[in-house]
Parts: C-alpha cells; structure tokens; sequence
C-alpha cells in the first residue's frame, strides 16, 4: 500500500562557507513519508516527482519540453537494456536505480570531499571537519544565533566515532560516506535510531508515542480539518509501528520504522514503474511504453533522480 505523508528532510544551517554539519536524513528509508503531494496518478505524477525528485528539482522538469524529455529518456533506456534484447525488465529497473542510489552517494562525498580534506592527504580528520563546519562558531562562541551549535558538534562527534571504524578519529573514504551516509551501513544503524529518537522524543522518556510520531511529520497551524494522510499515519502506528500495542515505539520499533529490513527501494519503484507503463501487462517494458510513460519516468530514480536528463554532456 502506498502511503502518502510527507518527507521531514530538512538540511541544518551552513556555518562557514558551504559546509554544514550533518544533514538530517528523511526518518524512513521506504515507501511512507514521501511528499507533500496526494498521490494521486490518476490526475498527476506530482507525488512520484516530488517523492525521488524533490520539491525544487521537481519544478524543473516543468520548463523541459515534453519532446526533449523523451528524447533524452530514450537514450538512457538503451543503458537500463543491459542484456540488449529490446525490452526492460523489472530486474533491470532495479539494477539501474540501484546503481542511480550508489551514484547519488558517491556524488555527495565527492562534492564535499575537497572542501573537509584541508591538507589533501586523502583524509578526513575531525579536527578538519569540525573546523571547516563550526570555524565561525569556533572562533565567536558568544555569537547571537538560534541554533545550538554546540548540541550539533557533540552529534557530530559522536557520528564521527561510530563511523570511524579504526578508532584513530580519522576517516577515509568509505569512514567519511558512513559519516555521511549512516544509513546505508549497517554498523550505523543504531546511531541513525539514536539520532531520530533524540529528535522526536520531546519528553524524553526514552520512546516514541503517538503525539510525537505525528507531532514530527504534522503541525495544524490553525489548519480546521487535518489532511488525510494524517489519519492514516495514526493508523499505521497503532497497527504497525506499536507492534507490542504499549502505545509508544522503543528503540527496536523505531528501526523497524525508519530502517526496516524487509523493504526494498529500488525494487519497489521498480514495480511501480513497471505497473504504470506495462500497456500490454507482458511483465517487460519497450521502448515505447517507457516513452509514451515518459512523464512518470522522469521523475523517478530510474533518472538519477531525474538528474541524468539534465546532463547536456551525456546528451
């Protein structure tokens, strides 16, 4: 079942340059908490866009030309087709959307690799991090601002040393994605839960109730009626998340919310692009059927989150 509550990712502020501290992730990595938009695809993709695209690079694909879409599209469908028989299956969306997900990381740690490894040693100390993020802060602690900079640096630190799997406080590479990235490493999963539950555990009792669950992704701000998906996630809690019906998550549940194990990204969207586009219901896509679909697949990850499109280069 499709849920459709929104994405609560948000990034903290830059503190010097264009370096910030760690960016908070969206709490669940599947298919709930997605968009803002109804999904409705009946009327409109904007869910799915908004979903994978985000909202800003969403807008973007409303000043590409319908044509050039497609165009552009059918030069990528050529790369998904890896066994070049003319079709593209369901395996083979999930190949590639996996591979968009690892690129989308590795882009992430190559954009900001240069800016955090100061001596260019191939690595990345804390105190070369902590100085990049938190210099202005470092050198005017009295300074007025609303954040808690020094609350952010402790988290940071903290992630830092669970990542930095050699204990030396400096990461390499595969350290500094994990630092990043906490959520595709196993060894950070507990972290990534500590995180969250730092965030929503507004009492601080230790779990997660059902006004804090909401309270996170929902504010009514004078709003009358609260959407729908709202009720639905209350429903969801008390069905699926609360597994032991205490009425609040602990720690185990909340992984299963935000990290659960039996979920595949990359294989569900691949099945959802897969149900859109399948015309003839024969389990495989044609060229075709992905372009005259194009207005689904360009917000999907099947484009690098729609990025490849946009990429004159490859074009």
């Amino acid at each position: 079942m499709m849920l459709r509550p929104l994405l609560m990712c948000f990034l903290l502020c830059v503190v010097s340059g264009d370096s910030k501290p760690t960016e908070k992730k969206p709490r669940v990595h599947h298919e709930d908490v997605l968009s803002r938009r109804e999904h409705d695809d009946k009327r409109n993709y904007d869910y799915d866009h908004e979903a994978f695209l985000g909202q800003d690079k969403a807008k973007t694909f409303e000043h590409l030309p319908p044509e050039e879409s497609r165009r552009r599209l059918s030069i990528i469908v050529d790369k998904i087709d890896r066994d070049r028989d003319g079709f593209v299956s369901e395996e083979e969306l999930k190949f590639w959307i996996k591979a968009s997900q690892r690129r989308h990381v590795l882009d992430s740690v190559d954009h900001q690799w240069t800016d955090f490894d100061v001596d260019e040693d191939g690595r990345i100390s804390w105190d070369e991090y902590k100085n990049v993020t938190y210099g202005s802060y470092l050198e005017d602690p009295q300074m007025d601002t609303e954040y808690n900079y020094t609350h952010m640096m402790w988290r940071d630190k903290r992630r830092f040393r669970v990542a930095d799997t050699d204990g030396d406080m400096i990461a390499d590479r595969q350290e500094f994605t994990a630092f990043l990235h906490p959520e595709d490493h196993q060894h950070m999963k507990d972290i990534v839960v500590q995180e969250t539950m730092e965030d929503i555990d507004k009492n601080g009792d230790g779990f997660i109730d059902l006004k804090e669950y909401i309270g996170d992704m929902y504010t009514s701000e004078g709003e009358e009626d609260e959407p729908e998906w709202v009720a639905t996630e209350r429903q969801q809690f008390s069905e699926f998340r609360d597994k032991n019906q205490d009425g609040k998550m602990d720690k185990d549940e909340t992984l299963d919310w935000i990290l659960p194990s039996d979920y595949d990204h990359a294989e569900a969207e691949a099945k959802h692009l897969l149900h859109e586009s399948d015309s003839n219901k024969d389990g495989r896509l044609s060229r075709k059927e992905i372009l005259d679909k194009y207005d689904v697949f360009v917000g999907s990850q099947v484009t690098d989150f729609g990025e490849a499109l946009l990429r004159h280069d490859e074009f």
